[in-house]
């Protein structure tokens, strides 16, 4: 039996298109769960920090998140407008922005609790294959990143 040699130039054989891939489909997988909450996939993931942490400051959220200013400020004013959060000044240094839910933002918590075990249903599979998949994945990120 003859063996196709290994082409490192093809598509298939390319981790970084199983990833990006995979990262469309569950954004895509993600949309009506977040439709239901008004939220994009990249608020969700906002939101979910400031669950975590009322009151942090802008610069900490866009390092949880991965995100520069650029990208993060548009996303925050759309989380602002529609009245989930609130960015004001540090107390102890004003030049620190400061992000706090509003009681609105602080309710949709309530709702968006529902959307991982809806998400895990849709998926399916074995939680430690998620759990190696996503140690992985971290894995990566560092590895990429070492050198910032």
């Amino acid at each position: 039996m003859s063996q196709v040699p290994h082409d490192p130039l093809a598509l298939e054989n390319q981790v970084c298109f199983s990833l990006y891939s995979a990262a469309n489909a569950m954004i895509r997988a993600y949309r009506p769960f977040l439709e239901q909450l008004d939220l994009t996939y990249s608020q969700y993931l906002a939101m979910l920090v400031l669950w975590q942490h009322p009151g942090i400051s802008v610069k900490v959220l866009g390092d949880k998140l991965h995100l520069d200013s650029g990208t993060l400020t548009p996303l925050l004013k759309r989380l602002e407008a529609k009245g989930l959060v609130s960015r004001g000044r540090s107390e102890s240094d004003e030049r620190v922005r400061v992000l706090k839910l509003t009681d609105q933002g602080a309710e949709l918590k309530v709702q968006a609790a529902k959307v991982p075990e809806l998400m895990r249903c849709k998926i399916g599979g074995e939680a430690a294959e998620f759990i190696e998949l996503k140690r992985l994945c971290d894995k990566a990120y560092g590895y990429l990143n070492q050198d910032n």
